[in-house]
């Protein structure tokens, strides 16, 4: 559905109009027009294209609302794509992604948000409150709004760091491995969503304050430049998060490894322990007449004293060693 379809001009707000008067208001000179979107139908946006003449590649991945980020240039306009990253309701723990298509000319934005409830309202409002910097046009409110979408990245971030901690300190607690690892596996997952989000986006953005820059960037490169550097740290920061994530699943399960070690240890001292009552009484048990203790009185405590005896000293010995 349509959000907002506004017109400004030399940076200030000149009404909220209708689609029909889109026209009208984008052929002023010094005029442009914003228009906003929220899981549109196929309709409402072939309606705006012959209105600003967007690329048909372009309103095609808009569409289909399926497409990894990008920053693509057609003629003077561009086409930039941007994941939305959200904690679903029901799990979160996970995290939901949506989009939004930017189409941007020299006096014309359309920005179509897909699969995400939470809006810009306050990038139009942070935009109409500097003037002076909305004066450079549609190149400003696309600066915006990839400022907006890159810094809900930071939270997601301060998130998983926080999570990763937590697991850290749960590795070492007996019978925690399996929750661990699982655990592990989750953040792993989450991570892998922001970076397929991030890198994609640092490599298309670094296009708009660098070399030949778009024509409608032109005058806001160091914002762009702003941009890029919030994006370099946070694929920095994943990068980071991904080897300690590495190094947990390792130490985890070598922690595994030595509880089943210990395991092992205890199962063959006590095997080793009954392995002499077993050699003795196998001996004694054979019942051959020649046997020379079979006919003494005291035979038969002696055997078990000895048994005890030697039994008892393995498991001094064991103990001792730490296996028991």
């Amino acid at each position: 559905m349509l959000i907002n379809c506004v017109a400004y001009e030399d940076g200030i707000k000149l009404a909220d109009i209708q689609v029909d008067e889109i026209h009208d208001y984008a052929t002023l000179p010094g005029c442009f027009v914003w228009v906003a979107l929220h899981d549109p139908s196929p309709e409402e946006l072939n309606r705006l294209q012959p209105e600003f003449g967007l690329h048909p590649l372009a309103v095609e991945d808009a569409h289909q609302g399926h497409t990894r980020p990008k920053v693509e240039e057609y003629g003077e306009s561009l086409f930039v794509v941007l994941h939305l990253l959200e904690a679903e309701a029901e799990q979160p723990s996970m995290l939901q992604v949506g989009e939004v298509d930017i189409f941007v000319g020299p006096n014309y934005i359309v920005s179509v948000r897909n699969r995400s409830e939470h809006g810009f309202a306050d990038v139009r409002e942070r935009c109409e409150r500097e003037p002076e910097l909305l004066r450079n046009g549609p190149g400003f409110v696309l600066y915006a709004l990839m400022d907006a979408v890159v810094d809900r990245y930071f939270p997601i971030i301060e998130t998983l760091e926080a999570e990763l901690e937590s697991i850290e300190q749960q590795i070492f607690t007996q019978k925690a491995a399996r929750a661990s690892i699982e655990r592990l596996y989750g953040l792993k997952q989450r991570l892998t969503v922001l970076k397929h989000a991030v890198a994609p986006l640092l490599e298309g953005a670094g296009k708009l304050h660098g070399g030949r820059v778009p024509q409608i960037c032109a005058g806001t490169q160091e914002y762009f430049r702003d941009v890029v550097d919030h994006l370099n740290r946070i694929n920095n920061t994943i990068d980071a998060i991904r080897d300690s994530i590495s190094v947990a699943i390792q130490v985890n399960l070598s922690m595994v490894t030595i509880d089943d070690g210990e395991v092992v240890k205890r199962l063959a001292s006590w095997a080793s322990i009954f392995a002499v009552c077993t050699a003795f009484a196998g001996i004694w048990g054979m019942n051959f007449e020649a046997m020379p203790e079979l006919k003494w009185r005291y035979g038969y405590p002696a055997a078990l004293l000895l048994i005890s005896s030697i039994c008892g000293y393995l498991y001094y010995r064991f103990r001792r060693a730490g296996w028991l």
